[in-house]
């Protein structure tokens, strides 16, 4: 047992982004040699098939990585639903034609080696990266409608993107920065909260249609404003402001937690009578 490693999710996330499927886009370097060759010996049926075979393989690389980073979207996700595109599916697919294209089209094999060539393709490409996740992770959701908290948490996001950039385009004060790096953190945590327990979409709505929304305009006036032309006074207005929100966005957090509290107390209590009789 000593040689057992503890699971560690950031680590195995970390790998996955360096899995973007990169190796396909190794088959396109005997390809580009092939096309290269061709011009020099001007064989342009040769160019022709060579650089159609490329484009194809160049889609199916293409479409993986968009597939792969489709999936690790949803894997960090912990309420969200499945990929609408199957693009690793398509991926899978393309990649059969393109052997058989490259082997009997292009490289003059028989039409059994381009199929067998094809299926192996195909095959290996599911046994190496899978297909595309099919399953809603809308567990917990209840009464509540999926679309409207699906909705909401999205549309937080951007919100908090947005702010984020505005973060970023902010180079003479660097306590605002840090203010409001540490009011987006802070909702951060409240959205991972709500994505743990769905239901408390219902007492949070609020606070993620109005608050965040109007965190995001005020710093969006403010990044549109030359800093220098900004008074003091509206400099310090905002900092007191930004304390006020992270009390807020501090109770609000809070009072998400005490209901998870006390949703457990009341399954506890339930499960507790159910045993009594």
């Amino acid at each position: 047992m000593a040689f057992v490693k503890k699971y560690k999710p950031e680590i195995y996330l970390k790998t996955y982004k360096l899995k973007k499927g990169y190796l396909l886009y190794i088959f396109l370097a005997p390809l580009f040699l092939a096309i290269i060759l061709a011009l020099i010996e001007r064989n342009i049926s040769a160019f022709l098939l060579n650089l159609t075979a490329f484009g194809l393989f160049y889609a199916t690389a293409k479409l993986n990585t968009i597939g792969l980073a489709n999936e690790l979207k949803y894997n960090q996700e912990k309420l969200t639903k499945a990929p609408k595109r199957p693009y690793k599916t398509f991926s899978a697919i393309l990649l059969g034609i393109s052997t058989f294209f490259t082997a009997t089209i292009a490289g003059g094999e028989s039409l059994f080696i381009g199929i067998f060539l094809s299926i192996i393709s195909s095959i290996g490409y599911y046994l190496y990266y899978g297909l595309d996740p099919r399953d809603d992770k809308l567990e917990n959701i209840g009464d509540i409608s999926a679309e409207l908290v699906l909705k909401t948490i999205s549309e937080a996001k951007s919100k908090i993107s947005e702010i984020k950039r505005h973060i970023d385009k902010i180079s003479n004060d660097t306590l605002l920065q840090k203010k409001l790096s540490l009011a987006v953190t802070k909702a951060e945590n409240i959205i991972q909260t709500i994505q743990e327990d769905p239901k408390d979409i219902r007492v949070a709505r609020k606070f993620l249609v109005v608050y965040i929304d109007g965190l995001e305009n005020v710093t969006n006036s403010y990044t549109s404003m030359d800093e220098a032309d900004i008074k003091k006074e509206t400099k310090d207005k905002l900092h007191q402001l930004l304390e006020d929100v992270e009390r807020r966005f501090d109770k609000e957090l809070t009072r998400l937690k005490k209901n998870n509290e006390f949703d457990l107390d009341v399954n506890i209590d339930v499960l507790q009578e159910q045993i009594k009789n």
